[in-house]
């Protein structure tokens, strides 16, 4: 190490002897400081600050050991080494009575030069190593302190506690001066449920050499999960000799594993009730096809009977699709409403044809009440038919055969329409009712177990509802007294309403199309209806037939499936409107998938419609016409 850098102060009253001495520290590379007396050495201690004091007993004001103990008294001095010398005081009692004043060593003269400086660098070393540990110490003290674990170290001959960090009062909450007079203090916190095991296991440790608990902290209610591990110190002989123990807060953890076994709950129950949803309406679609199969034509009720069952079961199909894809969409932003002014009937109206067939089949009476003139909402239509229909829905489905159903609109302000969808089914519970517009919640079922469905309804017309800026509740006096649902928007008066233009029906004319399919019963039956309108079909199952197809026949019209195995109808699309045949073929999409993602990517691709399987065959048709 260079000694450049240490400072030595010299005190002796002899000139000579000091100077000698200095010739010494010098020609060693340190640097020296002088004095003569006691108060001079004291004064330039605190001043100068040396990393060593070489100090002479006998001294012409104060003794050497008066210093000594004054330097080392000092808060600004104590930790400047002292290397006592005399030659007159050479006793071994004089060495005693040196070191007992806080020399930290002691050396008789005659001194060589070589001895000298070996003790001033033995010295030197054990210096540095104390303040290398105490440095070591502080950064440790700082770091316990400043993290929000507990520390604690327990020394293991006598398991008593030898430090515990401050964030112990802030995770336990209980005092640290009480911890450390009683180490087994930090027990009371423990739940009493978890207190006896984490009792045992702490004190089993020694001899199990493992403990890594988890358990919680206080009572129930304010409770706290916290993870307690500790682990064996060995001194350099690998002998343990002390425990070190660290306590984490892991209550965030704890909580979203909570969650995260909820969330699998629901998604589990949400699976098994689509697997019975999907499985309920595929039922009556089969039986319907087997009875058409099996009873003679001739029976034209029975066959339209069982042609009303396959398009209601479609209907519970498209519509339960539907509730999942707006739930999905809603959830990640991608729901956009299309708002407008409409008149309350043009809402009303389609809501209730949703649900009419449902109604009818299990003799339920609806009466709606709404007032004589015009409302007018600002909304999207479709989307307000959704939140009623839903709420229609929901009540018919809770509501026993011969029930009585009431839709309810009124004014209580200018600028407010309130609407209440009543029934006197079997009502909600208390515990139901403050969760009821949650994903997945269902109530009790009906004497008659109407399916109960996945649980969405509700949640999806909350959340259209909060998008309309409006409110919904929900009211019951519990099972049994029914339940009502009370939605409320604000109203918005357009300054003047135009009549809308009531658009002629279109006369259907006979027409070159092309189906493209890969789904063949798809295809084929949607063909022979179009045939059975006058119309000339082809089909093709895959992209390069439809190409084929194509160029042979020159359809007017071609509906193309999106999702084609191979080239997809993107891609196809593409491919026809390259082609100077078809640049202007009206091309529809035909396909499951219905975002607004996928209906701007097949108008870039060159498509003139977008329809969404089920889709509707009036809407097949009015995709069909030319454009007036």
């Amino acid at each position: 190490m260079d000694n450049s850098s240490i400072l030595i102060l010299n005190v002796d009253d002899n000139d000579g002897a000091r100077y000698v001495k200095t010739r010494i520290l010098l020609s060693a590379g340190f640097r020296v400081i002088e004095a003569a007396n006691g108060t001079d050495a004291l004064e330039m201690a605190r001043k100068e600050a040396p990393a060593l004091v070489l100090l002479d007993v006998k001294l012409p004001d104060i003794s050497g050991i008066e210093v000594c103990r004054r330097i080392k008294s000092d808060v600004a001095t104590c930790t400047v080494l002292v290397l006592q010398t005399s030659a007159a005081l050479i006793g071994r009692d004089d060495k005693i009575r040196g070191l007992d004043g806080g020399a930290d060593n002691y050396l008789a003269a005659p001194i060589e030069a070589d001895e000298l400086i070996a003790n001033v660098n033995a010295l030197l070393r054990l210096q540095r190593t104390q303040t290398d540990l105490r440095n070591s110490e502080e950064r440790f003290r700082q770091l316990a302190e400043n993290i929000e674990d507990v520390f604690w170290m327990f020394n293991i001959s006598d398991q008593r506690l030898l430090y515990a960090s401050p964030a112990y009062e802030r995770l336990f909450g209980r005092p640290l001066a009480q911890l450390q007079q009683t180490p087994d203090d930090w027990l009371e916190a423990v739940h009493p449920d978890d207190r006896q095991v984490v009792q045992a296991d702490w004190q089993a440790f020694l001899s199990a050499g493992h403990y890594d608990q988890e358990f919680r902290l206080g009572e129930e209610g304010a409770v706290r999960w916290v993870r307690d591990r500790a682990f064996l110190v060995r001194d350099d002989q690998q002998q343990p000799y002390r425990v070190a123990r660290i306590s984490s807060d892991i209550s965030e953890r704890k909580n979203m594993e909570a969650l995260l076994r909820q969330a699998d709950e629901h998604k589990n129950d949400f699976l098994a009730t689509l697997a019975h949803e999907l499985r309920n309406p595929l039922s009556p679609i089969r039986n319907a096809v087997t009875l058409m199969n099996t009873v003679p034509v001739a029976q034209a009720d029975v066959h339209q009977k069982a042609r009303d069952v396959i398009l209601r079961q479609v209907g519970h199909l498209t519509h339960l699709v539907d509730d999942l894809l707006d739930v999905a969409r809603i959830s990640q932003g991608k729901l956009t409403l299309r708002q407008q002014d409409v008149e309350l009937h043009a809402v009303i109206e389609p809501a209730v044809e949703t649900v009419k067939a449902l109604m009818e089949s299990r003799g339920h009476r609806l009466r709606i009440a709404v007032p004589p003139q015009p409302v007018w909402l600002h909304g999207d239509p479709v989307r307000l038919s959704q939140i009623l229909g839903n709420l229609l829905h929901n009540a018919a489905k809770f509501t026993d055969p011969g029930g009585e159903i009431t839709l309810t609109v009124t004014l209580p302000e200018a600028d407010r329409i309130r609407i209440a969808v009543g029934d006197n089914g079997i009502g909600i519970t208390s515990y139901n009712l403050a969760r009821i517009f949650g994903m997945f919640t269902q109530g009790a079922s009906t004497r008659d177990r109407m399916h109960d469905g996945l649980g969405i309804g509700l949640s999806l017309v909350s959340k259209l509802v909060d998008m309309h800026g409006g409110k919904v509740q929900a009211y019951s006096d519990g099972i049994g007294k029914g339940s009502t649902f009370v939605l409320e928007f604000p109203l918005r008066l357009p300054a003047e309403l135009a009549p809308a233009a009531v658009p002629k029906p279109a006369v259907p004319g006979s027409l070159r199309l092309l189906l493209v399919d890969d789904n063949v019963d798809s295809v084929s039956i949607m063909a022979e209806l179009l045939k059975m309108m006058g119309h000339d079909v082809v089909t093709a199952n895959n992209a390069e037939e439809a190409l084929v197809q194509a160029r042979a026949h020159q359809p007017e019209t071609i509906v193309l499936d999106l999702g084609l195995p191979g080239i997809d109808g993107y891609t196809l699309a593409r491919m026809l409107r390259a082609e100077p045949a078809f640049a202007h073929t009206r091309l529809i999409a035909h396909t499951g998938y219905g975002s607004d993602q996928d209906r701007e990517r097949s108008r870039a691709a060159g498509f003139d419609y977008h329809l969404v399987k089920p889709a509707r065959f009036d809407d097949l048709e009015q995709a069909l016409q030319p454009q007036r």
